[in-house]
């Protein structure tokens, strides 16, 4: 079997479908890999590309990607509800099949190297590719966001890992790294109060004493006219969904507003979502049935934890 990894770049541009269809068409029609999805978002503007298959076929692809971002993103305009550093925020690789951490480390660093050295980019090495212990958090590297990078590179201490350490002016910097599996996951919020997000935000995360793995916001989307509590999950095996959801379910009593559903962004893998359905199947006395088909898991996944536009193509293992 062929080793796979998932790369998941997130681009700086969530609002101009054209402009993301160029940026992101070096990535399409390859062989090697398969780009699995674009998933923009106009309050966050922000786009998740999904990647799966050979990192090696990915690099050079990747490179011509990120020329694209370049070419095609000004930061100095750019705003949106997630924080952001560069056109291309960040890409890291995963492994999946047949592919241990280490390589996937060589393959964050290969692309760091290629598009320091292309495209004149600043590159932070993060997670587990990091050079530093400082590096290792995203959220530590982007503090200050595009309007802040400028004096935070006078600093030695944050020297990029590649290319100079001056801002490209329109570009931004970008952080490439190596992780395992992270679930990026929103729950909605029946309230437009982003005060309240925020509290039942800082109730969950771990740098506000919540739950160990987890990194969690606020965001308002004008579209959908409600919040959501925005997190990422860094270990699911140790922090399950539904005991976070059960979590801010809880959190919302106080506040006398309800969880309307959530969303995944990006791929997720099976193994999690049969944890929550077996998790609530129990609460509800229901046997579990350990061969369930993927669209199954799916129905359950929708009944239990509302995950709105959600498929099976969004499960890792049904795109293997």
């Amino acid at each position: 079997m062929s080793k796979i990894v998932q790369c998941v770049p997130n681009i700086s541009e969530g609002r101009d479908l054209a402009k993301i269809e160029y940026i992101t068409e070096p990535l399409k029609n390859k062989e090697g890999f398969k780009c699995i999805s674009v998933e923009p978002d106009k309050d966050y503007n922000r786009s998740v590309i999904t990647l799966l298959g050979d990192p090696e076929k990915m690099i050079d692809a990747l490179v011509e990607f990120y020329g694209r971002a370049l070419e095609k993103i000004d930061m100095n305009k750019q705003k949106g509800e997630h924080p952001r550093m560069g056109a291309v925020d960040v890409c890291p690789f995963i492994p999946i099949s047949e592919i241990k951490n280490e390589a996937c480390v060589e393959y964050a660093k290969t692309l760091a190297k290629k598009v320091s050295v292309t495209h004149d980019i600043p590159v932070f090495l993060y997670a587990l590719a990091a050079q530093e212990e400082s590096r290792i958090q995203l959220p530590h590297i982007r503090k200050g966001e595009f309007e802040g990078m400028k004096e935070k590179l006078q600093d030695p201490f944050w020297k990029p890992d590649y290319g100079k350490a001056e801002v490209h002016p329109t570009f931004g910097v970008t952080a490439i790294g190596a992780r395992i599996p992270l679930i990026a996951y929103n729950i909605d919020l029946s309230t437009d109060n982003e005060k309240t997000a925020r509290a039942i935000a800082r109730a969950i995360r771990q740098s506000s004493g919540g739950f160990q793995y987890v990194q969690a916001g606020p965001a308002y989307l004008e579209e959908r006219k409600h919040t959501q509590v925005t997190m990422n999950i860094l270990d699911y095996k140790k922090n399950p969904i539904y005991r976070i959801f059960e979590t801010v379910k809880m959190e919302c009593r106080r506040y006398h507003i309800e969880v309307t559903g959530s969303e995944v962004v990006g791929l997720i893998p099976m193994d999690t979502l049969i944890d929550t359905i077996k998790y609530y199947q129990s609460v509800n006395q229901i046997d579990f049935d350990k061969n369930m088909s993927f669209d199954e898991v799916v129905k359950y996944a929708q009944k239990y934890i509302g995950l709105r536009d959600f498929d099976v193509l969004k499960i890792i293992e049904a795109n293997l």
